[in-house]
């Protein structure tokens, strides 16, 4: 696949002329791997899963605030040639998605937000031990323990913290920066762009309450809630988080 101002991305083309393309950025440590086949390739779109500067496949340096990496998603999007989109966030992916619907809200056909909130912050504890190597794995070890669902299977915990263990402490702690100093609090009822809000029911991250404030605040937003999932609910539940994405994106004008 290829690399675009720096940014690597994996794109699946089968969609009709009237259909919006979309975007999915992932969240903090992550890569395009955080969304499963089924999200990747929503059956009669162009979607876009997107490595942020610094993750995965992409060159570059991870960033340290939501509005760097934003702005790296912008420049991407004129690389490639899109100048209009849905965006689909997961967590700190979700504060970029928020950002982007506020500061270039004539390229944000809707957002998509996943596991996310108008503000997040971060334990001091990750913070803390993201910033030696010598803690590191006790903090994606914290990480990944909150992150799921205890009915999550243990395979799929463990391919996910595998995952995380490979991205360079210093991108990920930039990452947890970026997410901790993210607060639109005052400004998210200004996001009026039509949003699907997906939570799981068993998110310790990003506790529902996060996703509630987001739909109450939000004039055209709607929340789902997928039983029996946690905070990485697109890899517990791929086909359910599908289903709900596709059915939003139907009703999205693309003109």
């Amino acid at each position: 696949m290829p690399i675009t101002a720096e940014i690597y991305y994996f794109t699946h083309s089968k969609a009709g002329a009237d259909s919006p393309p979309v975007v999915l950025i992932h969240g903090a440590g992550g890569s395009h791997l955080h969304w499963p086949s089924e999200v990747r390739r929503l059956p009669g779109y162009r979607t876009y899963a997107l490595d942020l500067p610094g993750h995965g496949k992409s060159t570059g340096r991870g960033l340290q605030s939501i509005a760097a990496y934003a702005d790296a998603v912008i420049h991407w999007l004129e690389a490639v040639d899109l100048h209009r989109a849905i965006l689909v966030g997961h967590s700190m992916g979700g504060a970029i998605v928020q950002y982007l619907a506020l500061h270039a809200k004539d390229q944000v056909l809707g957002l998509g937000l996943v596991g996310t909130g108008a503000r997040l912050r971060v334990h001091p504890d990750i913070l803390q031990n993201t910033l030696s190597e010598k803690t590191y794995r006790t903090a994606v070890d914290t990480v990944v323990r909150w992150a799921f669902s205890p009915q999550t299977p243990p395979q799929l915990v463990e391919i996910a913290s595998r995952r995380m263990a490979e991205t360079r402490p210093s991108v990920l702690h930039g990452d947890f920066v970026a997410s901790d100093a993210f607060d639109i609090i005052d400004q998210v009822s200004e996001i009026d762009q039509p949003t699907v809000v997906i939570c799981g029911a068993d998110d310790q991250l990003t506790p529902l309450r996060y996703s509630q404030f987001l739909t109450d605040n939000m004039p055209n937003a709607q929340l789902e809630v997928i039983p029996a999932a946690g905070h990485m609910v697109m890899l517990e539940k791929p086909q359910e988080v599908a289903g709900i994405l596709g059915a939003f994106m139907a009703k999205i004008k693309f003109l």
